[in-house]
């Protein structure tokens, strides 16, 4: 299943990091092609607190067989901790 299409979500902090982000994906050819999302808020657990964030969602659009490069990609270029 190497050649299966998927999709990868993941957010970012803000527009311009997205956009960084979806721009590196494409010119490495690691993505087909990246969507960025309007800001949404984020609800989540972080260090046994629920937090609130405003992010900027990132869907790529890859094949299976390019998945673990996608992910390298973005724990490399993602600011957070846990991407």
């Amino acid at each position: 299943m190497a050649g299966a299409a998927i999709i990868v979500l993941t957010q970012m902090p803000d527009r311009a990091s997205a956009l960084a982000l979806a721009r590196s994906l494409v010119e490495a050819r690691v993505a087909a092609c990246v969507s960025v999302g309007p800001p949404v808020e984020s609800l989540y657990h972080w260090r046994g607190k629920i937090e609130t964030a405003h992010e900027t969602p990132v869907v790529v659009k890859t094949s299976a067989g390019r998945y673990s490069e996608v992910e390298a990609a973005i724990r490399a270029r993602h600011p957070y901790e846990l991407p």
